[in-house]
C-alpha cells in the first residue's frame, strides 16, 4: 500500500500555455487537470497534443456535483464578487483537495508577469501549509515567452489566444471585470455572452467595471474595443530554457 507520507510532485495543468511550459520544465511525478466543463473545445485538442510532449499522461479530475460553471452559478445564485468565485472553489479547488495528499509538492504555471507574481504570493499566503513551486517565476518566463516555447515545440496554441483572450480558461470567466474582455466574448462567443447576460441580470451581478462603476455586461457599448492577442516573445531567458529542453530531448532519444 502506498504511504500517505510519500511526497509527490504534481503539476496542475490548465490547458493554458503557461501551465504546459511549467509542466514540461519541472518534470513532475504526476500531471493533473481539473475539468470545468466550460472551456473552449480546442482546449481538449491542446491537451492531447501536450501529452506526448510531457511523455506522461494527464490525470483528469472533476466535480461530483457540478458538470460546469453554469451549473454552479445557477444553483449558488452567485457568480463572483468580494466572496470570490464559487465556480473556482467547486470545480478546481475541491477536486484538487480531494486528490492531493499530505507532503505533495504542487507546481503551478504562474508566470513572471507582475499580475501572476502577485497571484502566486496570494496563493502562498492563503495556503501556508501547501508546498508550492512556481518554475516560470523562478526562471523569469513571461506568458509571451511561454507562447514562443510552445510554438517552438511544434504545438498549436489553444485558439482562444489568437482571438485575444488572455487565458485559455472557461468561456466566459465569471471573475472578469474588463469591458474589453466581455466585448471580446460577445464578438466570438455570442451565445455564451447572451447566456451570461441573462443569468447575471437574474442574480443582480454587475460583472463589468466601466469608468469605476459596475455595470451589467449587456450595458457595454456595442463599439467598445476588445482585448488584443498576446504576441509570442522569446528573450535570452526563454532561449536558455529552449536549449535545456532540446538537451533533455536528445538525452532521452
Amino acid at each position: 500500500m502506498e504511504s500517505q507520507n510519500v511526497s509527490r510532485r504534481i503539476s496542475w495543468f490548465s490547458c493554458g500555455a503557461a501551465s504546459a511550459v511549467a509542466t514540461k520544465i519541472s518534470k513532475p511525478d504526476l500531471i493533473a487537470y481539473c475539468e470545468t466543463g466550460s472551456e473552449d473545445e480546442d482546449n481538449a485538442r491542446f491537451m492531447r497534443d501536450c501529452e506526448p510532449w510531457f511523455s506522461k499522461p494527464i490525470t483528469q479530475l472533476s466535480s461530483r456535483e457540478y458538470k460546469d460553471t453554469w451549473a454552479v452559478w445557477t444553483k449558488r445564485r452567485y457568480i463572483a464578487g468580494v466572496n470570490g468565485a464559487p465556480c473556482t472553489g467547486e470545480l478546481k479547488v475541491s477536486p484538487r483537495l480531494a486528490f492531493q495528499k499530505p507532503g505533495d509538492i504542487h507546481i503551478f504555471g504562474y508566470t513572471a508577469d507582475a499580475g501572476d507574481i502577485q497571484r502566486a504570493e496570494a496563493l502562498r499566503d492563503n495556503w501556508p501549509d501547501l508546498q508550492i513551486e512556481t518554475p516560470l517565476i523562478d526562471q523569469g518566463l513571461t506568458k509571451a515567452a511561454c507562447f514562443s516555447l510552445i510554438e517552438s515545440a511544434g504545438i498549436a496554441l489553444p485558439r482562444v489566444y489568437a482571438m485575444g483572450l488572455p487565458n485559455a480558461n472557461c468561456i466566459p470567466c465569471g471573475k472578469a471585470t474588463s469591458p474589453a474582455y466581455w466585448a471580446l466574448v460577445r464578438l466570438h462567443f455570442p451565445a455564451e455572452f447572451a447566456r451570461m447576460a441573462k443569468i447575471s441580470r437574474e442574480v443582480g451581478a454587475r460583472l463589468a467595471r466601466v469608468n469605476g462603476d459596475r455595470v451589467f455586461i449587456d450595458e457595454i457599448p456595442d463599439d467598445h474595443p476588445v482585448t488584443e492577442p498576446i504576441a509570442p516573445e522569446c528573450d535570452f531567458l526563454c532561449a536558455l530554457v529552449e536549449q535545456d529542453l532540446t538537451a533533455l530531448k536528445e538525452s532521452q532519444s
